[in-house]
């Protein structure tokens, strides 16, 4: 299987759609299609927890795209700067708190037959006796619509179902974070 060539099908603001053409591994020519940003591929989820109270911030966020609300992790685009500057900037936008980054993850794929992006994932701690963690502000964008969450995780599978329950989408991180292999 190799890629024989490429060509931009649509190209808007934030994404654009490409039409691949490859050798299938009988040696016909197959096409496929993907979605890319145009602005970078590189993205990062931040789990982060709070201490000493040991809960998880998460986040409820309006995307157009499914046209709901959907629960998730903060995230955003790794932009100029190393990944932790970008996490630790995403965690404040979004939820308006300071942390220290204790690791991160590897490069990954979160949805490789459509999507080129790659997500890594940041650990961050989040200390709640700090001033500015006691009343943090949002810093968010008039196209964002977020509420902040924070949860023990054995809060997190009922408060999950109650949510999709009335509607609400759940994101493929917190479940597979906290919940994949429970029943495994």
């Amino acid at each position: 299987m190799k890629k024989i060539s490429q060509r931009t099908v649509y190209k808007g603001n934030w994404i654009k759609l490409e039409e691949i053409t490859y050798l299938g591994k009988n040696h016909e020519q197959l096409k496929w299609e993907s979605i890319e940003r145009t602005n970078t591929i590189n993205t990062v989820v931040i789990i982060a927890k709070m201490i000493p109270s040991n809960r998880y911030i998460l986040i409820k966020q309006y995307r157009p795209a499914i046209d709901n609300y959907v629960i998730g992790f903060p995230a955003g685009l790794v932009e100029s700067g190393s990944l932790p500057e970008n996490a630790l900037r995403e965690l404040k936008e979004e939820t308006g708190y300071i942390g220290k980054v204790k690791s991160v993850g590897p490069s990954l794929y979160s949805n490789a037959a459509l999507l080129t992006d790659k997500v890594r994932v940041a650990k961050v701690e989040v200390d709640e006796n700090l001033e500015e963690n006691k009343n943090p502000k949002q810093q968010l964008e008039a196209a964002e619509d977020i509420q902040v969450i924070a949860l023990k995780k054995e809060e997190m599978k009922k408060f999950f179902i109650k949510e999709q329950a009335s509607g609400t989408a759940l994101g493929i991180g917190p479940w597979y974070a906290f919940f994949a292999m429970d029943d495994m």
